[in-house]
């Protein structure tokens, strides 16, 4: 079984694995082979675990978590696995949406499963509930998974520059206006 929940503290540590394993994965050839390798888990748990308990600008952090039939190999029958997170809050930068999710990452293996349309839908409705009428996500403009959100109706509205490694990195926003057009997007399908 695969279940969406807020994240706690605890979970901190396997968020920041996760983070790294999924950049390093996602972004080889697109950024700096040298700060792929010099991503610290422990540094990035850190910081998550500072931002879920400050929870300025309405932050919160969702985790997917695996157990059962679903838990990752090697994994103990009664353990829950952390396999995907999403984060957001209040925009970081005004003008472009009310709200806006910083991250989505996944573990591959559990890809084209809908856990990723869970995760953007979790984020969006935390969103919504702390007064966000739009929500948007910067993606680098080379991340091979632009077209998830684009596939959710995200539509580019600014492109920018961010740097990573000390170079600078091309990127999009995509938003969603109103956000309750993301939340139609990531609805469960209808039982047939």
């Amino acid at each position: 079984m695969i279940a969406i929940r807020r994240a706690r503290a605890s979970d901190a540590a396997a968020i920041g694995a996760l983070h790294v394993a999924v950049w390093r994965s996602a972004y080889a050839g697109i950024l700096p082979d040298a700060y792929l390798a010099g991503l610290s888990a422990t540094r990035l748990a850190a910081g998550y675990q500072r931002d879920m308990f400050d929870r300025r600008g309405g932050y919160a952090v969702f985790v997917a978590v695996a157990s059962g039939d679903d838990a990752p190999e090697g994994s103990a029958p009664d353990e829950a696995t952390i396999i995907g997170f999403a984060s957001g809050g209040r925009s970081r930068q005004e003008g472009l949406a009310d709200g806006e999710i910083n991250t989505l990452y996944l573990n591959e293996d559990y890809r084209d499963r809908g856990t990723g349309r869970r995760l953007m839908r979790a984020a969006a409705a935390h969103l919504r509930v702390v007064g966000c009428r739009s929500a948007m996500v910067w993606v680098l403009r080379d991340n091979p998974t632009q077209w998830f959100y684009r596939h959710l109706g995200g539509r580019v509205v600014a492109r920018g520059q961010t740097r990573v490694g000390g170079q600078p990195v091309d990127q999009v926003a995509m938003l969603w206006e109103p956000i309750d057009t993301l939340l139609a997007a990531t609805a469960a399908a209808p039982e047939a």
